[in-house]
């Protein structure tokens, strides 16, 4: 495994995958457990809709472990206090405008792990952060998105 996908995210960030990934590992797949023991007490397993309910959310329980036991295990931790702000880069806070008359934005670039548009973090491997890394303040920039290309300013790196 010595090519598995690096996963740059803050310290933060980190500390809330592992919070997630204990309390999955010690509450939910008890839970989980104890709904399967009872499903198999209801009998016939065949047509036993809360077995099998139990059963996916099993599956989906094991898998996200499986996923934050990955992304911790590869996690490049985002030193934010030892970031240049003159440059936009992972870990810093961009404010822009869509040109020529936009409203003015704030995002965090994150690493995929910690991404929340809602909540002011985007994805380094967004169009927007994409094409704004490694660019400074003043500068126009083109973003090619999904919906078609558009022009932001970027006002601000913090």
């Amino acid at each position: 495994m010595a090519n598995e996908k690096q996963f740059p995210m803050t310290a933060a960030g980190k500390q809330k995958l592992e919070d997630e990934l204990d309390f999955l590992k010690t509450i939910k797949r008890k839970e989980v457990v104890e709904r399967i023991k009872i499903a198999r007490d209801f009998g016939d397993l065949s047509e036993n809709a809360e077995y099998d309910s139990a059963k996916e959310d099993q599956a989906f329980v094991e898998g996200r472990i499986s996923t934050l036991e990955s992304m911790i295990r590869n996690a490049v931790i985002i030193n934010e206090n030892e970031l240049n702000k003159d440059i936009v880069r992972l870990g810093t806070t961009v404010t822009f405008v869509e040109v020529p008359d936009g409203d003015e934005e704030a995002y965090t670039i994150v690493g995929s792990a910690e991404a929340d548009p809602l909540e002011g973090r985007i994805s380094n491997d967004s169009p927007i952060a994409k094409s704004m890394i490694g660019r400074t303040v003043g500068e126009i920039v083109k973003v090619l998105t999904p919906g078609g290309e558009m022009e932001i300013k970027i006002v601000s790196i913090n």
